[in-house]
Formats: structure tokens, sequence, C-alpha cells
């Protein structure tokens, strides 16, 4: 379908708040950076980056998606003007997004187990398949022999999180903070993996009843250094994740843990595992590094 000399195609879903900006009609920006099967979009009221993405991708913060298989054929170019007019959003003169049928998604965390019992032996069934199946070059060790700098970077990444982790289950928070600074910007790739590690470690301290829940701020302190650290695309993830909001894949991966179904486990966590190179393992490990600090500096709040 075309809209005069615009192609015009449907969102599928889209982020509540994303959804809320494109609504009030006064969204303007310009694309920030185009890639196969997303482009970013650099909102000029706020500063914050805004996903399109296509349909086979999940549902995410601050994330539209729509009917499109790729986004390479759209001819998305950087800096193209982006504006709203009631419900379309307009990409220069290339494309017009209508979110008149949108399902809206909304990023929500569960809580913290009230019993740990099965998050216990699922955090180890967690870290024994990602000990097999997980992509190396990140948070796992790469099993083939690294290059010195790649080798450097990898020792660097285990050395610091184990320098935290040992700082955490000891419930010393402040400081843990720079040891959890210290992995900002750290690893190769478009989001490095101690970022990706850290937006893993921030979804669980943003569980409801867990013990590190009232230390939630700890994520905000070590965001406020994260900016100058890191690239902007990168930076919004982990921006997002220290307010508790991350992808529907890392969401479905808690739920999963939380109940005794290994089929669904192991469906999920292959989900978030499949995120880009490694992007998806170092969440996870993230995620398992989060939930073993938690059960074993005390678990729930009581």
């Amino acid at each position: 379908m075309t809209f005069g000399v615009l192609l015009m195609i449907n969102a599928i879903s889209g982020d509540l708040d994303f959804i809320k900006e494109i609504n009030n009609s006064k969204f303007t920006g310009s694309v920030h950076s185009t890639f196969n099967r997303t482009f970013n979009i650099k909102c000029f009221e706020n500063g914050d980056l805004f996903t399109i993405a296509c349909r086979k991708l999940d549902n995410g913060p601050n994330t539209l998606i729509v009917n499109a298989d790729n986004m390479k054929s759209r001819k998305i170019e950087v800096n193209d003007p982006v504006r709203v007019m009631k419900d379309l959003m307009f990409i220069g003169e290339k494309l017009a997004i209508s979110i008149d049928k949108v399902d809206i998604w909304e990023s929500v965390l569960p809580a913290y187990p009230s019993n740990e019992e099965i998050l216990k032996r699922n955090v180890i069934k967690m870290k024994e398949y990602l000990n097999l199946h997980g992509v190396d070059g990140g948070m796992k060790k790469n099993v083939v022999t690294q290059n010195p700098f790649e080798a450097e970077v990898s020792n660097m990444l285990e050395k610091r999180t184990n320098l935290l982790l040992n700082e955490l289950i000891n419930d010393r928070i402040s400081t843990a903070l720079p040891h959890a600074i210290s992995l900002v910007g750290l690893g190769a790739g478009l989001t490095p993996s101690g970022d990706d590690f850290l937006t893993g470690l921030f979804t669980v301290f943003n569980m409801k009843n867990s013990l590190f829940y009232p230390y939630r701020s700890f994520c905000e302190d070590v965001l406020k250094k994260a900016k100058t650290l890191t690239n902007e695309i990168s930076y919004m993830a982990l921006k997002k994740a220290a307010n508790g909001k991350v992808r529907e894949s890392i969401i479905s991966l808690l739920n999963s843990l939380l109940v005794e179904d290994d089929q669904n486990l192991i469906l999920s966590l292959n989900k978030l595992l499949n995120i880009g190179s490694t992007s998806g393992t170092d969440i996870a490990y993230g995620i398992v590094f989060g939930m073993e600090s938690t059960i074993r500096a005390g678990g729930k709040v009581c």
C-alpha cells in the first residue's frame, strides 16, 4: 500500500512508552543508525533512542515492531528526518508507519519468588546449559586461541566480575560500584560484553521482593558514569535496564526460571542466546550472576 510517494507499513506491536510518545504527536527526530533488521531514531525532545524493528524480533523498551521482514529494502539513511502526525510516523519521504491497530506491549518483570528452591535448581541448569551452548568470545571465554588483545579483555571481564560478585554477596554495595563501572564499554561489538552483562544484572536488581531491590539505585549510580564510557545504543539499553525495562525475551527467561518446566526454560534460554553475536549469552550470564549473588547474599527481602 502506498501513501502518496510513501510506502506505508503497519506497526504490529509497540512499547507502551513509545506509543505514548507517538500519540502526543510531538515526537520529532532523525535516523541515528541503520541495520538489516532495525533502525534507530534519536528523539529531539529527550535525546533518547527509539527502535523500529522487523517482525522477526521481540518486543523491547522504546521499540516498535513493524510488518516487514527486513529494513534494508526501505533505503532508510542516517539523518533522515522523523516526524509524527496523528497515528502515523513519517521517516523522511520514504516510509510511513501506521500505529492505528498496534498491540501495546509493556515491560513488566516478575517478582522474586518467596520460595527459592525451584529458582536455585533452574539457575544451576541454566548455568550448565550456558557453559555448553553459550557463544564464546564475551563473558564466556573463547575456547580457541585468542590474540593477545582478546585474551586480555577476556581476563579483565573475568577478574572484574569476580571482584563485583565478592562485594555483592557480602552486602558491600558501595564498594561494588567501581567494579560494576569498570565493566562498562568493556568488550567488542555494538553492545560490549560488559554492558550486556550489566543489563542482565540490572534486571535482577529490579525484581520486586529480591534482596537487592531496595538497592536498585546502584544501577542508576553505574549509569551516571556510563554515558562517556560506551556508545549511545548500548547506553540506551543500560538506561532502560537500570529502570527494570528490558526485552521480552529476557522477561520470558525470568518467568521460566520461576517454574518447574525444563522444556520451557531451554526454549526461553535459546531465544535469548540468539540475540546478537555474544549479546544474548552475555545478558544470560549477567542474569545468572545476579541470581547467584542474590541467593548467596540471602535471597528475598524479609
